[in-house]
């Protein structure tokens, strides 16, 4: 066997066990799911690792044979994230990860992100609409552009506060799922899926 077959077969094996790991185990971030399942596999050494949308892409693959009420999760999901969208209009936040791309579960954040140069103008807001929030350490994170968390509906919420400059970077790449979404695009997203339940439930 070719060396280039053995590698892309390590890439869809750990792919396979990374997604397991994220729909059983709830490990939501993809980075460690995916060095957790190369060690479990042997393959700790391996630098050819499967790509976020490979783990997507079998998680999804997962769900649809041992999750099928996952559209359902998905969906509440998404109808809070636009109820978050709305309470916070007036900064124009996007919506990204899992709840965007679909990967989501029941134990999975909402993440939304918004771009300010005023980033106590965020923190006012929440201070004015009673939302009992609190700064989330990050070590990678600049202190100007902080993290605010909290739970809405018992489920937990980041908010990643970033500067105006960032935002003009590309939300998506080519041939790349999208990574961020504001207010109609999530909407649609919501009646798409409706639509699918919906005729999942006519069959």
């Amino acid at each position: 066997m070719s060396r280039e077959r053995i590698a892309q077969q390590n890439r869809d094996q750990i792919a396979q066990v990374a997604a397991r790991l994220i729909a059983q185990d709830h490990v939501l971030d993809l980075a460690l799911a995916k060095r957790k399942a190369a060690r479990q596999l042997g393959l700790a050494d391996d630098r050819n690792m499967p790509t976020n949308q490979e783990v997507e892409r079998e998680l999804s693959l997962y769900r649809e044979i041992y999750q099928q009420d996952h559209p359902s999760i998905l969906l509440a999901l998404r109808y809070k994230a636009v109820e978050l969208m709305q309470m916070f209009d007036e900064f124009k936040p996007y919506l990204c990860g899992s709840v965007l791309t679909g990967s989501a579960g029941e134990q999975s954040d909402i993440n939304l992100t918004i771009f300010t140069d005023n980033p106590k103008a965020v923190e006012l807001f929440c201070l004015n609409h009673a939302i009992d929030y609190r700064i989330l350490a990050d070590r990678h994170q600049h202190t100007e552009s902080p993290t605010i968390g909290f739970y809405y509906d018992d489920t937990p919420v980041r908010i990643a506060v970033r500067p105006l400059r960032e935002q003009r970077q590309s939300s998506r790449g080519h041939g790349a799922p999208l990574e961020r979404a504001q207010l109609a695009k999530v909407q649609a997203l919501v009646a798409e899926s409706e639509q699918d339940i919906a005729t999942s439930d006519a069959t």
